[in-house]
C-alpha cells in the first residue's frame, strides 16, 4: 500500500531568479542590480514547501526533467523533507524559468517567466493509488488535463481538493474549476472570472454547492471567504500587521498553509487565520521560499495577536 502523505501537488515548479534594485527601472534606464539569487518557486512547489515546514508530509508527482533547473528543483524538495520518488522524468520537460524584480524601495516584484517545457501534471500520472492514498491533493492550472484526472479521482475518494489558479486560457479550465471543493483565488483572478470587482461578491459568484470553501485573497486588505458551515455568510480576515520586506511568494504560502491546515483538521476560520498568519510572517522576510516561517513560528505569532492557533 503507498504510504499516505498529507498534501500531494502536482503542478508548477519554478526557478526563480531574483533581481533586487533600489527602484524599478523607467524604460531605457539603466540600475544596478544590488543582489541576486537563485532559489525554487512555483504555485504548487512553494505550497508544498510551505506545508511541509509547517509540519506536513507532502509529495510532489508532476513532471520534470534531467536539466540543471529540473535538478535544482528536485533538490530543493528533498532539502524540505518533501517525497520527490513519484517525480516523472522527460527529456524535454524543465520547471517554469522565472527572473523577478524586486523593488526595495515599494516593496514590490515585478515576475517574468517562461513556460516553455514547463508540463506541470501529466495526464496519466501519477497512478490512482497514490492520489487516493493523499490527504488532500493540491491542483493548480500547469498541465490542466492531467490536473482533471487526478481531481475528478480524489473527488471520488471524498478527498479534498485545493486550487491555486492563475489563468483560465485553457479550453477545460472550466472542467478543473468545478472540480475544486477548496477555491483560494487572489482578487484580480477573481475578479476576471466574475466580472465583479467586490471580493465579496465575487466569492460569493464562485460558490456552489459542491464547494466546502471559496477564498479571495487581497493582499493587505486581508481575505472575503465564504463556507459550506455558513451558507450564505460572506467572512472577512482581515490582514495582520507586519513590516513588510517582500511580497513575493504570498500567495503561494497562503495556499500551501491552508492546505496544511486542512490535511490537520482545522474548521474553515481556523485555516483562514492560519494562512494568513504565515503569509503574513513570510512577508517579513525575503524570498519566496527562503522566508517561509516554521509552524512554531505560525503558531506564536498568533498567539500574540490573540486568538486561537
Amino acid at each position: 500500500m503507498t504510504a499516505r502523505c498529507d498534501v500531494l501537488g502536482l503542478g508548477c515548479a519554478a526557478i526563480d531568479d531574483l533581481l533586487y534594485v533600489s527602484a524599478y527601472p523607467a524604460a531605457d534606464e539603466k540600475m544596478p542590480v544590488r543582489r541576486r539569487e537563485r532559489h525554487c518557486g512555483g504555485l504548487t512547489a512553494t505550497a508544498l514547501v510551505a506545508a511541509a515546514r509547517l509540519g506536513s508530509r507532502c509529495a510532489y508527482a508532476g513532471v520534470l526533467g534531467e536539466d540543471e533547473l529540473s535538478r535544482f528543483v528536485v533538490e530543493r524538495f528533498r532539502q524540505e523533507g518533501i517525497e520527490t520518488g513519484y517525480v516523472r522524468r522527460r527529456p524535454d520537460a524543465r520547471p517554469v524559468h522565472a527572473t523577478i524584480i524586486v523593488d526595495q524601495s515599494q516593496n514590490t516584484r515585478t515576475i517574468l517567466y517562461d513556460l516553455d517545457g514547463a508540463v506541470g501534471a501529466a495526464p496519466d500520472w501519477p497512478e490512482e493509488e497514490l492520489i487516493r492514498a493523499a490527504g488532500v491533493l493540491f491542483v493548480d492550472n500547469i498541465g490542466v488535463e492531467g490536473m482533471i484526472r487526478a481531481a475528478r479521482l480524489a473527488r471520488q475518494a471524498g478527498i479534498p481538493v485545493v486550487a491555486d489558479l492563475e489563468s483560465d486560457q485553457h479550453p477545460r479550465f472550466a472542467e478543473l474549476l468545478a472540480l475544486v471543493d477548496h477555491l483560494i483565488l487572489s482578487r484580480d483572478f477573481a475578479a476576471r472570472l466574475t466580472g465583479r470587482s467586490d471580493p465579496a461578491a465575487a466569492a460569493n459568484v464562485l460558490w456552489t454547492p459542491e464547494r466546502k470553501a471559496v477564498a479571495v485573497t487581497c493582499g493587505a486588505a486581508g481575505c472575503w471567504y465564504v463556507d459550506a458551515a455558513r451558507l450564505g455568510v460572506l467572512i472577512h480576515q482581515p490582514a495582520f500587521s507586519v513590516e513588510v520586506v517582500d511580497t513575493t511568494g504570498c500567495g503561494d504560502v497562503f495556499h500551501g498553509a491552508y492546505a496544511s491546515a486542512l490535511a490537520r483538521g482545522l474548521d474553515t476560520s481556523a485555516r483562514i487565520r492560519f494562512a494568513s498568519a504565515a503569509a503574513a510572517l513570510k512577508a517579513t522576510r525575503p524570498g519566496g521560499q527562503a522566508g517561509i516561517p516554521t509552524r512554531a513560528a505560525v503558531e506564536a505569532f498568533l498567539r500574540q495577536q490573540g486568538g486561537t492557533t
